[in-house]
């Protein structure tokens, strides 16, 4: 591959910040997804099902102008967000909509997940507890990659469809989505920016992790111009520093300041969807969430399971919210209605194993 950006750390490439197609990509776009919904039409004729011995996915062609981001913004419980001064999510809400939701799983249940942050993540992405997915810390992760990630899905029902993911923290990416793993499906992701964390030349750190503000920042402004510029159908935005000055100053003004920050930096990804819709008429869903609370005492811990650890929340711009999203949402729903908006219907054993279910119609 061609490689376009030689900065140390990041993976630029033709496949990843370049678009794929030139003048006539619309054209071929639509050629690839009605050419695969006629197939599956005369299949279905033929047999009257679709169905492969490995279980891999069956067509299901989304929508070809509906796009998601989704961002976590990292350890911020409900209380704080809906004390410190939010604009920019403040209009996404208003637009769609603002809820609490919660983290956890089911109390005293195999389900029962910790309030750490890769459970909390590859509970978003497969729609799963962590008595499925496998994933119970941050570290030594062991992730069962049989319940598919939403990336993992877009890619087999349509391998047209684009993906991102800009992400402070790399594991996201290499081990929880698995890219490249046989096991994880062999997926590529089309755009990415990540491996910063570990680039301490560019990002020297700083005490209290101050260094990872920055790498946010780079992130935020590499997501919003790949959305812009190229329109990933799915992509997720990761940034970290909130938990980081949680953990190193619990309930605190600079809690409260790193919020503002973040919210600063959602503005800019609103921004990029708001101009590539606008540029292509597509319709474009963000969903900002996090990944757990904090403990009440200081603010500094969690991965328990207290009412202020498990209580997070959610907003977005989507119209079509149904009741389930007034009625405390949980983590795992978000995967099923960021299908719904996209346009695609999963497929009976992988939907048979969600936890989860829409809160956009």
């Amino acid at each position: 591959m061609t490689t376009i950006c030689s900065i140390p750390g990041e993976r630029f490439s033709r496949a990843r910040f370049m678009p794929r197609f030139r003048a006539t990509d619309s054209v071929r776009v639509c050629l690839t997804r009605c050419l695969a919904a006629l197939t599956v039409i005369v299949i279905n004729m033929g047999t009257g099902s679709v169905a492969r011995a490995d279980n891999e996915m069956t067509n299901t062609t989304a929508v070809a102008s509906n796009k998601a981001v989704f961002l976590i913004v990292d350890g911020i419980p409900a209380d704080v967000i809906e004390r410190v001064a939010t604009p920019n999510l403040d209009v996404i809400a208003k637009v769609g909509g603002y809820t609490r939701a919660e983290v956890g799983g089911p109390l005293n249940d195999p389900a029962e997940t910790p309030t750490v942050s890769a459970p909390g993540y590859m509970s978003l992405v497969t729609g799963t507890w962590a008595n499925k997915h496998n994933v119970y810390g941050n570290a030594d992760l062991a992730p069962n990659y049989d319940y598919w990630n939403l990336f993992r899905l877009v890619k087999a029902v349509d391998p047209s469809l684009e993906t991102g993911l800009f992400s402070t923290w790399t594991d996201n990416r290499t081990v929880l989505l698995g890219e490249g793993l046989a096991s994880a499906g062999s997926i590529t992701i089309d755009y990415v920016a990540d491996e910063f964390e570990t680039d301490a030349q560019r990002f020297p750190h700083a005490p209290n992790d101050r260094h990872i503000q920055v790498i946010d920042r780079y992130v935020t402004a590499e997501a919003a111009r790949a959305i812009e510029q190229f329109g990933p159908d799915l992509s997720w935005v990761y940034l970290q520093y909130t938990d980081d000055v949680g953990h190193a100053l619990g309930d605190s003004s600079e809690l409260d300041a790193a919020v503002e920050v973040m919210d600063a930096l959602v503005g800019t990804v609103w921004t990029a969807v708001q101009a590539r819709a606008a540029a292509h008429n597509e319709d474009w869903l963000i969903l900002v969430t996090t990944d757990h609370g904090r403990d009440r005492e200081t603010g500094r811990d969690h991965g328990g399971q207290s009412e202020r650890e498990r209580t997070t929340w959610i907003t977005t711009n989507s119209r079509r919210l149904n009741a389930r999203f007034h009625q405390r949402p949980s983590i795992v729903d978000i995967y099923p209605s960021i299908v719904s908006h996209l346009g695609i219907r999963i497929p009976l054993p992988t939907a048979g194993a969600l936890d989860g279910r829409s809160f956009i119609d």
